[in-house]
């Protein structure tokens, strides 16, 4: 099983293709293995990265870790690339994971030569971001209340990837997702919704960096991105499914972002 340790933390990574190097950032419950299909539908063109985000799936909780923050998974995720020789790399980052790729951008800029951002959570957009996650907050918090985190992360999942979205997941992946829930609830949850670059620093990014909806996904996503790209000043692209488009379509998600992820490594 491959790792690294990087920033104070073993990071479970993996590898595959050759080519130009693309970095693939999950958000919530931050297992790598989300992007399986769609990591394997890019290698043939890229050398893709995949890992699992400090304390989810197969990389440990770090000891004493009790909280966390955009800068410092983007100073996770900088430093994978260092120790694979691998910067800059494209990245693409989904949900919270964008929120994470859009800071990896503007912390560690050498690090990325290009960025797409998939309906990152940048809740601070909203003018209300605490009602427009009031409803999955019920939910996963009624599930807390009788099943503790395994429970409320499969009611998590549901609530932002489908009704049907939890089994569509492999077996593998929904039983480390639920021994891993803990981080998602008692670290992750908190820390990062509010991130927000001012005006001034997006204006200063440099690099190719595309913001990307799911056609069927929720409005309120479809707002903050749509919010997102006006700061950045680029356009909205679309892709086929749902929130978790790269388990719904892996295929379709590639070719859609396959030519940015060229443009981003030319």
């Amino acid at each position: 099983m491959p790792t690294a340790t990087v920033n104070g933390t073993e990071l479970h990574h993996e590898v595959r293709g050759t080519g130009p190097p693309v970095l693939l950032v999950m958000g919530a419950t931050g297992d790598g293995g989300h992007f399986d299909a769609l990591a394997d539908a890019l290698a043939d063109e890229f050398t893709v990265v995949t890992y699992d985000r400090r304390g989810n799936g197969r990389s440990p909780v770090p000891p004493h870790w009790t909280t966390t923050s955009p800068e410092e998974q983007a100073d996770d995720a900088a430093a994978l690339l260092d120790a694979l020789g691998m910067r800059p790399a494209a990245v693409f980052g989904t949900s919270s994971g964008g929120n994470f790729a859009l800071c990896l951008l503007v912390r560690h800029p050498r690090c990325v030569s290009g960025a797409v951002l998939h309906e990152p959570g940048l809740f601070a957009l909203l003018d209300d971001a605490d009602a427009a996650r009031a409803p999955m907050r019920a939910r996963t918090g009624a599930a807390m209340a009788t099943g503790g985190p395994p429970a409320a992360v499969e009611a998590f999942w549901r609530s932002v990837a489908g009704e049907d979205a939890w089994e569509r997941l492999p077996v593998a992946l929904r039983e480390r997702l639920r021994a891993s829930a803990a981080t998602l609830f008692e670290v992750e949850l908190g820390t990062y919704e509010l991130y927000l670059p001012d005006d001034a620093i997006l204006a200063a990014v440099g690099v190719p960096v595309t913001v990307l909806v799911s056609s069927d996904g929720d409005p309120v996503r479809a707002e903050i991105s749509a919010r997102l790209a006006r700061r950045l000043g680029v356009d909205v692209a679309m892709t086929p499914g749902g929130h978790a488009a790269y388990d719904e379509h892996p295929r379709e998600l590639a070719e859609t972002v396959r030519p940015l992820l060229r443009a981003a490594t030319s």
